[in-house]
């Protein structure tokens, strides 16, 4: 039997959740491109930091959207509208844990993504930002209609630069299931 998976806005409430599936799939994806002393220490810490400041007081300008399924966080999108004046929204995170990957919740988790991006007063385009060496998001966002508009490197926690790519949607609507 196949469970349905529950989407809402992030709380508080789920800051070690978010944190935990965050620091994994760093973990997971990134080995190679943030420093390995900083992927087996300081992640978990560093991302409960992140999402404690996140999730304390969002405000207007982002959103947190978490799957969940069966009261298990197991997917979230957090979003910075008006980010860039030529590309629009950032989706600065989508994680999905690998027991639920290729079930349609990173996919959900876009078009709702997309349908905050578009119900705003002013609607923008939507981008992104995915590690050059991560080749299975690059091959899930393509197949989602971004498109590889640039090249440059990122600074993540812990050192390093590693090459990056942005994927952008003009007109997010095209993400919308």
């Amino acid at each position: 039997m196949t469970s349905i998976v529950d989407y809402r806005p992030a709380s508080a409430s789920d800051v070690p959740a978010i944190a935990g599936l965050h620091a994994d799939s760093w973990r997971r994806n990134y080995r190679g491109a943030f420093a390995d002393s900083f992927l087996d220490g300081h992640v978990l810490d560093d991302r409960l930091s992140v999402w404690g400041q996140r999730l304390a007081q969002p405000g207007p300008g982002q959103s947190t959207v978490v799957a969940e399924d069966d009261g298990v966080v197991v997917g979230f999108a957090h979003t910075v509208f008006d980010d860039h004046p030529t590309w629009g929204a950032l989706l600065d995170n989508l994680h999905v844990a690998d027991t639920v990957k290729r079930r349609g919740v990173g996919r959900a988790l876009m078009a709702r993504t997309a349908s905050s991006v578009l119900a705003r007063t002013q609607p923008t385009g939507l981008y992104l930002w995915v590690l050059e060496q991560n080749t299975a998001a690059q091959a899930f966002y393509g197949s989602l209609g971004g498109t590889d508009v640039e090249r440059g490197f990122g600074r993540p926690p812990g050192g390093g630069r590693p090459p990056r790519i942005r994927y952008a949607w003009p007109d997010p609507a095209i993400l919308l299931i």
